[in-house]
């Protein structure tokens, strides 16, 4: 690896590289707010002691959470769509950060968004 002497000209990040991040961030707490959403809208499971006890356990997913789910997700993964694509063309070095992690969060929100869909409709 060659060490360069000169002088460093950045000035630091610009607002578009911030405002990346911002969406990064976003698209991760709109995923944690959808395993919470999902936690209220999916059906619930019937064990063994519930059906023993005569208690009525719901089968079908709430259809207004679900519909909110939905769409959170497909926001999740558009931000993180945007985000990669603003570091795409913004990355200078090629040492840059790759940002795997919004990569796989593109991919899960999608499964799990493609999954909804199959299982609502």
């Amino acid at each position: 690896m060659k060490r360069w002497d000169g002088d460093d000209r950045r000035k630091g990040k610009d607002k578009l590289i911030i405002f990346a991040r911002i969406l990064a961030i976003g698209g991760w707490l709109l995923f944690i707010i959808a395993l919470i959403i999902s936690n209220y809208a999916a059906p619930e499971t019937s064990y063994g002691f519930l059906r023993y006890r005569g208690i009525e356990v719901r089968t079908d997913w709430v259809r207004p959470f679900a519909g909110y789910l939905y769409i959170i997700l497909w926001c999740s993964a558009l931000s993180s769509y945007a985000c990669l694509l603003i570091d795409k063309f913004r990355a200078r070095r090629r040492d840059d950060s790759k940002h795997f992690n919004l990569v796989l969060l593109m991919l899960v929100v999608i499964a799990w968004g493609i999954y909804l869909l199959i299982k609502l409709v």
